[in-house]
């Protein structure tokens, strides 16, 4: 499995050829699949023949040595890569953490096997564990990171690409990232459909939030069949709209920053091959992930990251939390006060408008409370 205006006006898009239309998932699947390929003997024979070269970006492959080449005006075009690591800070765990991990702690569910709560074939038969899940993960109940706002400076400062995140928790959208900033590769609570592929009729955020926190399990109220939040399963394909992006945004990427995930998930892990030979890559992560394996390594091919070898050129490994390491790299940039601020007021914006919510709920749950207690009025004498 686990995902947002187009990039703000500048220069580049003048040389940015218009986005393709969507194909089908099937077949944008089967194409990027061949294009991998041909990536793969491409490599093969540049390594065979010493065709293949690189440019070395960064003046050092430390944090430091990032932040200078951003703040040098070359980089703008970043691309983030994010996964669950990122939305820990906010309360929500990650998939694979062996103790704290949504996967360790699925036993009350009585599933056949952890990632069954996932598994499409198994939903359709047996839908109350997800929809139980659902409600203690719903989006709404938690706060951006750090990490999520520093990827909007981004946006705001012009430098933003795109960001291709593996998370179904919506944070992005919340912290201010929109539809064309966002490439939710593995799908999100924001729509749901009738899984009929007869009828598909679309479902709103609120909708189902109003079905997933009244017990109710979501039903179509056209065909009666379930209705499932637009986040891909185990057994469905990838959305269309990640396959016909990402070979429009990854060569021209110029700067790669990858957060918060084990990049163990395909095809979503392949994505770090596709920018060019000279494109810097930045890990912030609680462990090194990604790395390049070591047979293809012997080849020279870049199917992976590279921190540590001799040939090391451009792969840099920030190991800390996820927001320690946007705080490190916005401090070096300059940015930390704005930084900072910023998650101040939205989150100031968030408990506001949830103390209003709050306030409107009880008084209406006290309006009724009042109705249901007051005594019948009589009726009057003929």
């Amino acid at each position: 499995m686990s995902d947002s205006s187009e990039l703000p006006k500048s220069e580049k898009e003048e040389e940015v050829t218009p986005e393709p239309e969507e194909q089908s998932d099937d077949s944008s699947e089967d194409e990027a699949a061949g294009d991998a390929d041909m990536d793969f003997m491409r490599n093969l024979f540049s390594s065979a023949l010493g065709l293949s070269s690189a440019e070395k970006v960064l003046d050092e492959l430390t944090l430091d040595g990032v932040a200078r080449y951003i703040n040098s005006g070359k980089c703008k075009n970043i691309i983030c890569m994010v996964g669950a690591g990122i939305s820990t800070s906010a309360g929500i765990p990650d998939f694979r953490s062996p103790e704290t991990g949504l996967y360790a702690n699925l036993q009350k569910y009585n599933l056949p096997y952890p990632e069954a709560i996932f598994q499409i074939d198994y939903f359709k038969k047996h839908p109350e564990p997800f929809f139980a899940l659902a409600r203690e993960l719903y989006p709404g109940q938690f706060k951006p990171t750090i990490c999520h706002y520093f990827m909007k400076m981004l946006k705001d400062k012009g430098i933003l690409r795109r960001c291709y995140t593996q998370n179904i928790d919506t944070l992005e959208r919340v912290a201010g990232l929109e539809g064309d900033d966002l490439i939710e590769a593995h799908g999100t609570f924001y729509k749901s459909h009738c899984v009929s592929f007869c009828c598909r009729k679309e479902y709103s955020l609120e909708w189902m939030k109003e079905k997933i926190f009244s017990d109710d399990i979501p039903k179509c109220d056209k065909c009666s069949s379930l209705v499932k939040p637009d986040i891909v399963f185990f057994g469905e394909n990838l959305p269309a709209r990640f396959f016909t992006s990402m070979k429009m945004d990854f060569p021209r990427c110029d700067l790669l920053i990858v957060m918060g995930t084990s990049l163990q998930v395909q095809p979503f892990a392949s994505l770090v091959s596709r920018v060019s030979k000279n494109c810097p890559r930045l890990l912030i992560n609680m462990e090194k992930s990604g790395q390049v394996k070591p047979m293809m390594s012997l080849f020279g091919f870049g199917e992976g990251m590279d921190f540590d070898s001799d040939k090391a050129y451009r792969d840099v490994a920030h190991i800390s939390t996820c927001d320690d390491g946007c705080l490190a790299l916005a401090d070096l940039l300059g940015w930390k006060a704005e930084l900072e601020e910023l998650v101040k007021k939205e989150h100031a914006k968030i408990d506001s408008q949830d103390a209003k919510e709050k306030a409107s709920e009880n008084k209406g749950a006290t309006a009724k409370a009042s109705s249901a207690s007051a005594p019948p009025e009589p009726k009057a004498e003929e």
